[in-house]
This record gives structure tokens, sequence and C-alpha cells, in this order.
């Protein structure tokens, strides 16, 4: 593998990326970076997670003059998320060099916006929709462009926003340098492909099995009106650091989560319709392990990077394999291991020989968990605190008291007491979730019926008392006002 200083980097570029903790190239970065300092179209395939950001972002900052005060690069992304990550990443790349980037996106004030934009970013990333304001408005001119970057192409033409590329591309000169990456390459891609760019090069780097080497993957069999109480039980036993639980609508997210702290965890979710300054908020306590469970959307989890994610759990399994690789993806990060589960109701059976048959491998199948391994769980993670404790931290000061309750108890009581109290014993509190409606594939469905896998021994009556619950999730927009096309699709 090649380090920066072969690729003829300058010195400031250089001292960014070494100050970011970069070494080595990735695959990508190795044979990007070389064909966008010469100047050529390139089509980049290759999954999230390979540095594709610093792959086009490293080239792009070293071709920018930094003394410029026009926009000379444009990032097109599908998410708010993903523009901010990218923006982020842009900057520390361009920290030494004096090369700033701006995200744009919708859901933040485009006043503020418009007075950002007034200290001259030189690159701008933005989501479509929110780009398209700004043209109109004459806010954002593209004239001086000289490379524009697609990044998650496929994602953004599977949000809707193929008119809005065309229109943007369109309004650029043609004597830009044009980059697109794309984890799948469908036939939009190609037309894209063969109107806007000019004898693109295309690197294609295969999935390095990212679902395989270093993540478990399980699944569970259950009754959609019981998914909750597993969920329920899963997390008791698993103890998880850091876990993501992925629903398939923002009303599931809201719900899930609100049961979650019902039942005594540290929850929050995140979707399209919350304001950005919640969605940041929510993130950085994720982030800082203040929240302990984040439930999030698919959408509006896509290009989050956060580190120590030990558990994903698929409330719902996603109605896509590709969206089951990403999901996925999000645990067993730098090396480090992870654990995937899913749900599936017995009629979905046919969508999980489906992923399976794509990401080639078998999921392994686990029984429903019981109430017992859930205290069981609880109790072992409670006697291992208790040891870390006498390893690690001070406790002569508790002696006296210790001694003092020993010698009117004997030692077995007294510890027992202390577990007790101690031990986060499993929450019964009863939630009620707005039921799903199956996610099937025709020809793959389940022949052996919705008896299959499940022991309702498992479950008390109490457990198994669920009601429809009518839709709260009407709010509409930011801050009451009507959403734009954009901020629908942002799921």
């Amino acid at each position: 593998m090649a380090t920066f200083s072969d690729l003829n980097l300058s010195e400031l570029v250089i001292r960014s990326i070494i100050n970011m903790g970069f070494e080595e190239t990735t695959p990508i970065q190795e044979k990007t970076i070389p064909l966008v300092m010469q100047d050529r179209d390139l089509i980049g395939q290759a999954q999230t997670g390979t540095g594709k950001t610093a792959a086009y972002g490293i080239p792009l900052v070293e071709k920018i003059r930094e003394q410029s005060d026009q926009i000379h690069g444009i990032v097109l992304a599908p998410t708010r998320e993903l523009a901010v990550q990218v923006a982020e990443e842009l900057n520390k790349i361009g920290q030494f060099k004096g090369i700033h980037a701006l995200p744009i996106y919708g859901g933040q004030s485009i006043d503020w916006q418009i007075r950002a934009l007034k200290k001259r970013p030189q690159i701008i990333v933005a989501t479509p929709g929110r780009l398209m304001d700004h043209m109109r408005r004459k806010t954002i001119r593209l004239n001086d462009i000289k490379i524009v970057v697609l990044d998650e192409a496929d994602e953004m033409l599977n949000m809707g926003f193929l008119e809005d590329i065309e229109t943007i591309l369109k309004e650029i000169p043609e004597e830009r340098q044009t980059l697109l990456f794309s984890a799948t390459m469908p036939r939009q891609i190609q037309n894209i492909a063969q109107r806007f760019m000019k004898e693109p090069e295309l690197i294609h780097i295969k999935a390095t099995g990212v679902t395989v080497s270093d993540i478990e993957q399980q699944y569970v069999e259950v009754p959609e009106k019981l998914k909750f109480d597993v969920l329920s039980r899963l997390l008791d036993i698993q103890s998880p650091d850091l876990s993501i639980v992925f629903a398939r609508t923002k009303r599931r997210v809201d719900e899930i989560s609100e049961a979650l702290n019902k039942r005594g965890y540290s929850a929050e979710g995140i979707h399209g319709d919350l304001t950005q300054s919640k969605r940041d908020s929510v993130l950085r306590q994720f982030k800082d392990g203040s929240i302990v469970v984040l439930v999030a959307t698919d959408v509006a989890a896509r290009g989050l990077d956060i580190t120590g994610v030990t558990h994903v759990f698929n409330f719902d399994i996603p109605q896509d394999t590709e969206s089951y690789v990403h999901r996925v993806g999000r645990t067993g990060r730098a090396g480090k291991t992870g654990l995937a589960i899913t749900f599936v109701t017995p009629r979905e059976i046919g969508m999980l020989r489906l992923i399976e048959s794509v990401i080639k491998r078998k999921i392994t199948r686990k029984p429903v968990p019981t109430i017992i391994e859930a205290v069981q769980g609880q109790q072992r993670l409670t006697m291992n605190e208790i040891l870390r404790v006498i390893a690690e931290e001070d406790i002569e000061k508790y002696k006296g008291i210790a001694e003092e309750l020993l010698a009117e108890n004997d030692s077995v009581t007294l510890l027992c007491a202390a577990l007790k109290i101690i031990t986060k014993e499993p929450e019964t509190v009863e939630v009620r979730l707005t039921e799903a409606a199956p996610i099937r594939v025709r020809g793959m469905e389940n022949p052996r019926g919705q008896k299959n896998g499940f022991n309702r021994k498992n479950f008390g009556p109490k457990q198994d008392t669920w009601s429809r619950r009518r839709s709260h999730d009407a709010r509409g927009g930011f801050g009451g006002t009507s959403r734009s096309r954009e901020n629908k699709r942002n799921g």
C-alpha cells in the first residue's frame, strides 16, 4: 500500500493528512488521487467505509488555489448528515492550506447559509434540493466551478434527485472535471456518465466483506407484536456499550425510543422531521455515551460514522439488501468486532433468504430470549462491575460501614441485598407500537406458515397484550413550516 508522501502532494496537504492520523492510503485513495490530479473524469464504485471522501477530498483541496475567493468545487450528497460529515473532512484536509468547505442542506436557515456564503468558501458540499434553492436566489453561482463530485450517486437517485442533478450539471461549465462515486451502477448512473462526463476512468473497489469478517450476524424469528419485548430482553442480556436500532418509519422511531425510555433505557431517535439542532444534540450525546441506544431510520443514519457501536438491531428487516449492508456496517468498524441482530417475522423469511444470497453468508438463527436469560444478563453485568470496582477503584472509605454491617448480618445475605439493589431488573411496563406490514419477496414466502420458529411459552400474558396505536407523527416540516421536497425525502 502506498503512503501519501508517494503521491506528490503539497507539504501543507501532507501536513493536514498526518495531523488527521492517516498513514497509508486505502485502495480507492491509491488509485483515485493520481487520476484526479491528472484532470481525469472518474467513476469510483466503492462501498461506504472505503475512504472515498479522502480519495476525492485530498486532490480537490490540492487543486484549489488558497488565495481564491470563488467557489471552485461542488460536492453533491444525498443527505444533510453526509453533507456535514464531508464538509468536516474537507476542512480538516484544507486546514493548513486555508481551504474552507461549507455544508448547504435543507432544514437549516437559508438566511444563515447566505451569510456564511459571504465568507467566500472555496468548496460547497450540498444536498441537491437546497443547492437548487440557492441557484434560484442567485446566492450561489456555478460559473467558476472547476470540479464537481457526485457522492453516493445511487442513493441520490433512490431519493428522487435525478432531475435536480441534471439541472445542476447543466449549469456548471463544460470545462469542469467530474467525479462520480456510487456503491452500485444502475442504468441511470451510466446515463449520467455518458451525458455529463468526458471519457471517465472506472475504478472498481470490490467489497472487502465488511459484513462478513468482523461482524457476527444473527436473526430472531418473532411475531410483530412481540418484537419490543425481544429487543428489551436482548438489551438486558447483551448490555451493549453503544447500539443502533433501525426502524422502517419515522413513526416507529418515535414510538420505539419513547417505549425504551419507559422501560428504563437511555434512548433517543433520529429521523428527517427533527430540527437540525435536535439532531446534532442527539448525535453528540450518543457519541459521548450519555445515550446508549440510538433509534434511526435508514436515511437518517446514512453517512453516520460513529466509532464504538457494538450492536446493531434491525427492529424491522430492511426493504432492500443494500440497506442491510449499510445498517450492519455501522458496527464492527476500525477492526473491532460487532454484532448485528435482525428481527424477522414469519412472513419475512423470504427477504432474509434474499439478503443471505446477496451477502453470500448464512445468518445464524437464534431462539427467542427468555425473561430468565434477561435477568441473568443483568446479574452478570452487576457482578462484572463489582469486580471492576474492586480491581480499579479506591474502596477503603467504605470498609468501616462494611464491617459494621457484617457484624450484624452474614456475608451472603448482605451481598445478596447489595446485588438486588444494584441490579437493573427487566421492566414489564406495557408499551404499544403501531404494527408494520411485513416485507415480502415474491416467490420466496415462508412455506411453513406463521407458527414457524416461535415458542409462545417464552412469554407471559402481560407481554403478549398489544394493540394498534394511532399515528401521533403529525408534525410537519421544520418549525411548523411546510416541508420541501428534499425534507420529505430525508426520512
